[in-house]
């Protein structure tokens, strides 16, 4: 009997870590540690999504956020290839994360989880603004929410029901 060598699915979005920390739960029988992971995973042409995992060793909450960032995938509305199509902020708790659409050739001016999540959702140029609270997780939700907001003429002249030349 001939055994076939099964080969490694080719991943369909990027992976990449925003925050792995040890949680404590404290019982009578003392300290518990485990893990907990946030990951974000992304093509970078517009699909993006954010998950957070738990489990007793490092790589297992890391396999766990994937897949829980893989079912939270959204669509994200670039204009151009390149920025988005308007001025949006996002809320997460008490973090606020502004994003700005920006000229060609200015590229991502952003940092830490912000930055992870728009290069992964294919931004390439964008200006943003941590206002508020700058804990990395509510940070890269905010941003993903501000994305979410996001609207191209076109989408706003449809649910208008008007032609995108009344619009603009």
């Amino acid at each position: 009997m001939e055994t076939k060598k099964r080969e490694p699915r080719q991943k369909l979005y990027e992976e990449e870590i925003i925050e792995v920390k040890r949680v404590t739960k404290v019982t009578q029988g003392g300290r518990h540690f485990r893990f907990s992971a946030t990951m974000a995973v992304g093509d970078r042409k517009g699909h993006v999504g954010i998950g957070t995992g738990k489990a007793n060793e490092v790589p297992d909450a890391m396999k766990k956020a994937v897949q829980a960032a893989t079912k939270n995938i959204i669509k994200v509305s670039i204009v151009d290839e390149r920025t988005i199509p308007h001025e949006a902020i996002g809320v997460q708790s008490a973090s606020r994360v502004m994003l700005k659409p920006a000229s060609k050739g200015t590229g991502v001016k952003a940092g830490g989880p912000v930055r992870a999540v728009l290069e992964l959702a294919g931004v390439k140029d964008i200006l943003s603004k941590s206002l508020g609270s700058n804990t990395k997780v509510n940070m890269a939700y905010a941003t993903l929410n501000a994305l979410k907001s996001q609207k191209t003429v076109e989408e706003v002249a449809r649910l208008r029901g008007k032609k995108v030349e009344e619009i603009l």
